[in-house]
């Protein structure tokens, strides 16, 4: 579903604050999650782990219920050439497979939103063409949120997505196949806000980025093609060829000092230094 067209939410800095403490509860699941993945659990059992993390930690998970049909859990699990919107079950990971677990919080009515993808058995038990996979969606997602720069424009953010893709080799000198029907988008008192933030196209277009937007924004990316199916429960979306995916995500806020990421656990501070980013975290 497109939000072209909508209004774009402005938040305050007491309602990032509170966003910020959504964004910290689903970072933590998602850790917790990450702790847990290896061979043998189900993607049921990790969907247990991130709900209790959630509700104890005093929130509400975001996708639980949410849209038509309802979706029927606390994270989205979807397994090797699954991309994104896998339903939790009784499957079993096997050392090798990569699971991307997407999942949100709700805090005192405020969302945060974010994705990893993670090799059962650890990064030795998956080849070096899936490593890269990995690691080429996660360094465009920090690409995307390094070109936020206040006064600037949404989609510089996904023009730096695409950018870094084209910029790295393929392990079988192909391209990436980057998502164009599934986009990061803005968050906040929803789930799903204006504007869509596109994983690809020209930078300079878009609502002006501005202190109090928040955005999602999460490349989707695999080894062949970006062309893709719904399975029968109408939820899970895999590659039409069978290429395995990966999915990074994080809800990012621009601050009057710079973008602060909501949903890492320290902010994104360690990360934009690299980078040479300002951080804009509020105290």
């Amino acid at each position: 579903m497109s939000l072209r067209g909508r209004a774009v939410e402005i938040k305050s800095p007491e309602q990032l604050r509170v966003m910020r403490k959504a964004g910290l509860l689903t970072g933590q699941a998602l850790e917790a999650v990450r702790a847990a993945v290896k061979p043998g659990v189900t993607t049921l059992q990790l969907d247990a782990i991130a709900e209790d993390t959630i509700r104890s930690g005093g929130g509400i998970p975001s996708f639980k219920g949410y849209s038509h049909p309802p979706f029927p859990a606390t994270i989205c699990a979807s397994v090797n050439d699954e991309i994104v919107h896998g339903i939790p079950n009784e499957r079993v990971l096997v050392e090798g497979d990569i699971v991307s677990i997407d999942c949100g919080a709700i805090v005192e009515g405020w969302h945060g939103d974010s994705a990893i993808t993670v090799p059962v058995g650890g990064d030795a038990a998956v080849g070096g063409d899936v490593r890269e996979l990995l690691r080429v969606t996660e360094e465009s997602l920090w690409a995307g949120i390094a070109a936020l720069r206040l006064g600037g424009r949404v989609t510089d953010v996904s023009a730096a997505v695409e950018g870094y893709l084209r910029s790295q080799a393929h392990p079988t000198g192909g391209s990436w196949g980057i998502l164009e029907d599934f986009t990061g988008h803005g968050i906040g008192s929803q789930l799903h806000m204006a504007p869509d933030v596109p994983n690809y196209g020209r930078a300079g277009r878009g609502p002006k980025v501005e202190r109090g937007l928040a955005l999602a924004i999460e490349p989707m990316v695999t080894l062949g093609s970006h062309r893709w199916k719904t399975y029968d429960d109408e939820w899970t979306i895999a590659s039409q060829d069978g290429s395995w995916a990966a999915h990074f995500e994080h809800t990012v806020a621009m601050t009057a000092g710079g973008a602060w990421v909501l949903t890492a656990l320290d902010g994104g501070e360690a990360r934009l230094a690299e980078l040479g980013v300002p951080f804009g975290g509020l105290s």
